[in-house]
């Protein structure tokens, strides 16, 4: 059963004319009907649709800032988990059985890699691995929910968990197809107009045609490129992203080991061509700034080897991105932003004006322990010219400490003998 809103994808893209750009995630805020929002859980919006997205994105967050969450925090996440191993957006009463109708391929493929982040669910992240395996479809992909045709971005996030999980994407196959051969089968080669090739489609037309999408190709740039949640590449290619190269009237596919370059390539083109972040166009409506797709974009960029083709993205993050988090209150855009932040190696204490650790901790339960900052050296004192030499000052300060120690003792003989009625010394 499809979710009327998709966190980590595109909402309702499922309803929109092939090649429509992707909608942006559900905000974090409360609905006239929202239900209520369960202890342990980041956030004060509705978690009907993006509860254990959220929740995943922010507990990789904080583990990737050093940060132990509360136990609740965790054992939410946990408790959401159906019995054969996948979770759904969000279950109102852990007690009940799940609807296998209801489990998402998205929101276990980021419960898995917040779980490898924060270490010590090895069981609970099999149980999830499994999951994912057994509904794979014949052609190597994955769809949102099992039993569907599958999307980028859903095999994205699929081939990312199985890494982060250490669960070869190559050895995980239907029908002899594995994950990135899902993957290859949405992206775009030389058969596309040269301005599209590298990207990613969501899905193909009815008539199997591709057409590039900046959120597919977004989301799923990081699993092309060998990453997963939270992204640490410190690979570095000083060079840009290589486009495609296609001769005249080839129809070649892109091949697995030029998967991620073409990606990029396509990536920098479209950050460069729109100010350094991606577009939302959404059929009858104005073209809008679209923050998760710009979001994944730097992801993906980094994760592939180039931060500097990232690093303009990054900044109109900074720069913009409290407009998307408003002020941290919804944790799913913070925590994506945080996550951004620490891949590109930027402070997130000053992110744009904003610490974003901070504002995510305050989002949730209190956090069991944090990483605290080293304590600042203590300035050294230079000679003022005065000619008192530090040996000379130490002399006096130990004349000065001996002489209180023995005026304290003194005082404290003498209120020892006036409470026993003894005479002054």
């Amino acid at each position: 059963m499809l979710t009327a809103a998709r966190l980590g994808a595109a909402a309702l893209i499922a309803v929109l004319p092939a090649g429509a750009a992707a909608a942006p995630a559900l905000a974090d805020t409360p609905s006239p009907a929202a239900a209520a929002v369960p202890a342990g859980l980041y956030g004060s919006g509705d978690p009907t649709y993006d509860g254990v997205w959220r929740q995943s994105l922010t507990l990789t967050a904080l583990a990737n800032a050093k940060v132990v969450p509360a136990d609740a925090a965790v054992g939410w996440l946990t408790g959401q988990q159906c019995a054969d191993g996948g979770w759904p957006s969000y279950r109102a009463d852990a007690s009940v059985a799940c609807d296998a109708k209801t489990e998402d391929s998205n929101a276990t493929s980021v419960a898995v890699q917040a779980l490898v982040a924060l270490g010590g669910h090895q069981d609970t992240v099999d149980k999830g691995v499994q999951w994912l395996k057994t509904v794979q479809n014949t052609d190597g992909s994955w769809a949102y929910n099992p039993g569907s045709p599958g999307d980028a971005d859903s095999t994205g996030l699929a081939v990312a968990a199985l890494t982060a999980a250490k669960a070869d994407p190559v050895g995980t196959a239907k029908a002899g197809r594995n994950g990135f051969d899902g993957l290859a089968g949405f992206q775009l080669g030389c058969a596309a107009p040269a301005d599209q090739r590298g990207a990613f489609a969501y899905q193909p037309d009815q008539s199997g045609a591709l057409a590039a999408n900046a959120l597919a190709t977004s989301q799923a740039a990081p699993a092309a490129a060998g990453g997963h949640l939270p992204v640490v590449n410190t690979n570095r290619v000083d060079a840009a992203p290589k486009a495609l190269t296609c001769a005249d009237g080839s129809a070649q596919p892109v091949s697995r080991a030029d998967s991620a370059e073409a990606a990029a390539a396509y990536l920098t083109a479209q950050l460069a061509a729109t100010d350094q972040h991606l577009m939302l166009t959404m059929p009858g409506a104005a073209a809008t700034p679209d923050f998760t797709a710009t979001s994944w974009a730097a992801l993906g960029l980094i994760q592939a080897g180039h931060p500097q083709q990232a690093a303009g993205a990054v900044d109109w993050l900074a720069a913009q991105g409290a407009t998307w988090t408003k002020g941290g209150t919804d944790v799913s855009a913070t925590a994506t932003l945080l996550l951004v932040a620490q891949a590109a190696q930027r402070d997130p204490a000053a992110f744009g004006g904003a610490d974003l650790v901070q504002q995510l901790t305050a989002a949730g339960p209190a956090p069991k322990a944090a990483v605290a900052a080293p304590p600042a050296a203590a300035p050294k004192k230079k000679d003022d010219g005065s000619g008192a030499s530090p040996v000379w000052m130490l002399g006096v300060g130990l004349v000065v400490g001996v002489g209180g120690g023995l005026l304290l003792s003194l005082q404290r003989k003498r209120a020892a003998r006036q409470s026993a009625g003894k005479p002054r010394a």
